[in-house]
C-alpha cells in the first residue's frame, strides 16, 4: 500500500485510468471506503414485521437487516459463527422468532445472539466457551436510520449518519415530504442490472449533465415529435413523453442547470423536467400537500429544484420520481446495481403510476434509456483497459466555480465538478489507508 502515489492517481483536473481498472485499488476502495462509510441497507418498510429480513453486501461482505422482536432494525453480517454458513439465502423473506442454520442447525436470536448449539456437550473441555460472543453473529458497527431509511457502517469509527449526509439528506425530505403523512414505503421487488464497468462510471454519469442529449438523442427526439404532434391533434400529451423528451434538451439548457457538490463526494443536480403539470391529478394532490402541511410549506415542499441526490460512493436517488438506485461493486469492471421503487403513502394510485412508468421508461428490461449508459460504460471500461492513454479528462470549467462554505456551486450545469468532488472524497478515503495519520 505504501507505494501508492495518490498525486500520480488523482489530480484537480484529471484521474489516472488505473482508478477504474486495477485490482489492488478495488481491494483498497472496499475495504477503505465501502466497508467504512455508512452504506445504504435498504428501508424500514421492507421489514415490516418481526423476523421480516433482507439481505445485501456492505462491500464484500454479506448482511442481513431484520426486524427484531423489540420492534429495532438490527443489521448483522449473514453468517453463522460455526462454520461460516449464510444464515439467509433468500434475498427477502421472514425467519420466524430466529436464524436457523442450514448446515448444522445452531440457532440464533433475531438481535444474533446465539440460541441453541445442537448437542452442546460436545464442547465441554475445548477452548470453545459457547456463551461466549464468537457463537453468535456479528452486528454491523453502527446502525441508523433517517426518514426510515436504513444506513450501517462496519467501522466504529467516523461521522454520524447525520454528519455523513450532511445537506444531502435532502434526497430522503423531498422524497417523504412528498407524502401528506411524510412516509414512503419501498415496492418490494426492483430492477437488478449487472454492468459491465467500474462502479464510478455510474456515480460520475448521474450528475454529468452533458450527456444526456448526445446519448439519450435517439429517444428523446423520438418523443418530442410524438409530443408534438400529440399536442397539435389532441390538444395534450401523456406525461411520460415529456419524461422521455426533455433527455433532447439542448446544450443551452443542459449548461443552465445547476449542481451543488458537498463533503463526502455528494451533490445535487438541480430540476430539469418541470414536474408539476395541471391535470386533475395532480391538482388534487397538491391540494392534499397543502392540505397537509399548510399553503406555505406545502408549496414549498412541491417547489423543490431537485432532480437527483447522490450520496457518494453508492447511491442515487431521484427524489421527485421516488426511485433509488444502489450500487453493490463486485469487481474492476463489474457491479450490480439496483433500482427500487417508492410509494407516497396517503395518495392516489393515479401518483404513483405517473412515477412508475418514469422507473419502467427509464430502468426495465426494455429500456429506453439506461441501455445507451450501459453501452457507454461498457465500451469506457474497454477503452480504459487499452493502452490508449493514461488519463481521463476532467478538465471541463476547472477553476470557474464557486466554493462557500466547503460547498462547491457549479457555474455551469455541465461543469466537470462533479467528478472532481467525488475524487476529492475518494482521494480522502484512500489516504486514510495508505497513511494511517490521514482522516478520510
Amino acid at each position: 500500500m505504501q507505494s501508492i502515489d495518490l498525486d500520480q492517481l488523482v489530480q484537480p483536473d484529471r484521474v489516472h485510468k488505473s482508478v477504474y481498472t486495477d485490482q489492488k485499488l478495488f481491494d483498497l476502495e472496499m475495504e477503505h471506503i465501502f466497508e467504512k462509510a455508512w452504506v445504504y441497507c435498504g428501508h424500514e418498510s421492507q421489514v415490516k414485521e418481526v423476523g421480516d429480513y433482507f439481505t445485501m453486501q456492505i462491500g464484500r461482505q454479506p448482511m442481513v437487516m431484520v426486524r427484531d422482536i423489540d420492534n429495532s432494525v438490527k443489521v448483522l453480517y449473514n453468517r453463522c459463527p460455526h462454520r461460516g454458513v449464510e444464515l439467509c439465502g433468500n434475498q427477502s423473506g421472514n425467519t420466524g422468532k430466529g436464524f436457523v442454520c442450514s448446515y448444522h442447525a445452531w440457532s440464533f436470536h433475531l438481535n444474533g445472539k446465539v440460541k441453541a448449539i445442537p448437542l452442546v456437550k460436545g464442547y465441554d473441555g475445548t477452548r470453545l466457551n459457547t456463551k461466549d460472543a464468537d457463537c453468535s453473529m456479528v452486528a454491523a458497527a453502527r446502525v441508523d436510520s433517517y426518514r426510515g431509511f436504513v444506513f450501517a457502517s462496519l467501522s466504529k469509527e467516523g461521522p454520524t449518519l447525520v454528519e455523513f449526509l450532511g445537506d444531502a439528506k435532502v434526497a430522503f425530505d423531498d422524497m417523504c415530504d412528498r407524502s401528506p403523512v411524510g412516509e414512503v414505503e419501498a415496492v418490494p421487488v426492483c430492477h437488478r442490472v449487472m454492468q459491465k464497468s467500474n462502479w464510478k462510471f455510474f456515480m460520475e454519469n448521474q450528475l454529468d449533465a452533458l450527456h444526456p442529449s448526445v446519448t439519450h438523442q435517439s429517444t428523446g427526439v423520438s418523443a418530442r415529435k410524438v409530443e408534438q404532434r400529440l399536442k397539435k391533434e389532441k390538444g395534450d400529451a401523456p406525461l411520460f413523453f415529456h419524461y422521455l423528451s426533455t433527455f433532447a434538451s439542448s446544450f443551452d439548457q443542459w449548461d443552465s442547470v445547476q449542481t451543488v457538490n458537498f463533503k463526502y463526494g455528494h451533490g445535487i443536480l438541480k430540476a430539469y423536467m418541470g414536474l408539476r403539470p395541471t391535470d386533475p391529478d395532480t391538482v388534487e394532490y397538491e391540494a392534499l400537500i397543502k392540505k397537509a402541511y399548510g399553503e406555505e410549506k406545502g408549496e414549498e415542499y412541491l417547489a423543490r429544484s431537485i432532480h437527483h441526490v447522490l450520496i457518494y460512493p453508492y447511491l442515487s436517488v431521484q427524489s421527485p420520481l421516488q426511485q433509488v438506485r444502489v450500487l453493490r461493486p463486485i469487481a474492476p469492471n463489474k457491479t450490480l446495481s439496483e433500482i427500487w421503487h417508492f410509494r407516497l403513502k396517503g395518495v392516489s394510485e393515479a401518483i404513483y403510476e405517473r412515477a412508475l412508468w418514469y422507473f419502467n421508461l427509464v430502468n426495465s428490461p426494455a429500456t429506453m434509456i439506461n441501455a445507451d449508459d450501459l453501452e457507454n460504460w461498457t465500451k469506457g471500461q474497454l477503452g480504459l483497459e487499452s493502452n490508449g492513454g493514461e488519463w481521463v479528462s476532467l478538465h471541463r470549467n476547472y477553476g470557474g466555480d464557486t466554493e462557500k462554505d466547503g460547498v462547491l456551486y457549479s457555474n455551469n450545469g455541465t461543469s466537470e465538478v462533479v467528478m472532481r468532488n467525488q475524487f476529492k472524497a475518494w482521494e480522502s478515503y484512500i489516504r486514510a489507508a495508505i497513511q494511517p495519520s490521514a482522516k478520510a
